[in-house]
């Protein structure tokens, strides 16, 4: 079956072998936005091929990608939506990942449906290290890694690549950390107790409010972080509260203390402030469940309160 993992794979493999015979060239970028393609929905196939499925053509492409139809096609999803589940689905799979991809594949569409050379007007010193990041993150979701995607001689060259892009987002997340920390340095001793202070009641705020507090890489006063939550809510019962877990993905910092501001997970990461933390929020049974007390509640706010439920009708009985 064509949407299943293996043939996704070695297709994908295939384009990018293509893709490195015209490197220089604007056939490069070409094939390799369609291998990037192929190797996301070999990402998600290796989920499970249902999630190619295109749900306006139910049920009859899910059966084809279940593999429980005599069918030989099935309609699968937009490559936009494609991109999507993968960011949604792949922890290390970041939104600026996402974002390159459908850059690349607006490109590949540009290309394939106008007379305009999109590759051309695209060199590739803007897109290649991103397009890396995006191959490596996708291959190591299916156990592999990009000298089984490429092979050692194109896997030495990408990884040199992206060591190099690493160093140069570690110097200058350095470089902006010491900056803002001279210039909290250079405040009065009771400005900066201030400062700290209210840095502090913030924090205790915006906890509240699913911010993630961490300690500022330049001033050590409380900062916080914002991520995107991913996979399964784990939920459990305790002491009469549900408690609610959920794995986020950091991507904002900032410290109000000192100002110092960064944005995406490499950034992050290079200022020590990556990897994944667990939100926990706690409800009483009825606010998960989202019921009202409906005991409480006067006449009319109950009619006005079963109205807003599906498939209630409320007749005026005066």
């Amino acid at each position: 079956m064509s949407w299943e993992r293996d043939p996704l794979w070695a297709k994908a493999r295939l384009f990018f072998e293509k893709a490195f015979e015209f490197r220089g060239s604007p056939f490069f970028g070409l094939w390799c936005s369609l291998g990037l393609e192929l190797l996301a929905r070999a990402a998600l196939s290796n989920i499970s091929p249902a999630l190619l499925a295109d749900p306006s053509k139910w049920p009859g492409s899910l059966l084809f990608a279940l593999n429980l139809t005599e069918n030989s096609r099935g309609k699968s999803i937009a490559t936009s939506r494609v991109f999507d589940l993968c960011q949604k689905l792949i922890p290390d799979f970041m939104p600026e990942y996402r974002n390159a991809a459908i850059v690349l594949a607006d490109r590949r569409n540009v290309e394939l449906h106008s007379g305009a050379a999109a590759f051309e007007s695209y060199p590739d010193k803007e897109w290649l290290p991103a397009f890396y990041r995006c191959c490596q993150s996708l291959a190591a979701s299916m156990d592999q890694n990009l000298e089984s995607l490429f092979g050692p001689e194109e896997a030495r060259v990408a990884r040199e690549i992206l060591d190099e892009l690493q160093r140069e987002t570690r110097d200058s997340v350095k470089k902006k950390i010491g900056e803002f920390r001279k210039k909290f340095e250079k405040l009065s001793r009771k400005e900066q107790r201030e400062r700290r202070a209210s840095a502090e009641r913030l924090g205790r705020y915006r906890a509240q409010q699913r911010h993630h507090r961490v300690d500022c890489p330049s001033c050590k006063s409380v900062a916080l972080v914002e991520g995107e939550p991913f996979g399964k809510e784990s939920v459990t019962y305790q002491d009469g509260k549900m408690i609610v877990r959920q794995s986020v993905t950091p991507r904002k910092f900032h410290c109000s203390a000192c100002g110092l501001s960064l944005m995406g997970y490499s950034e992050l990461d290079a200022a020590g402030l990556g990897g994944f933390y667990t939100r926990e929020t706690t409800y009483w049974p009825e606010e998960f469940h989202d019921l009202a007390d409906l005991e409480s509640l006067t006449y009319e706010e109950l009619v006005d309160e079963l109205r807003k439920r599906e498939g209630v009708s409320v007749w005026n009985n005066d």
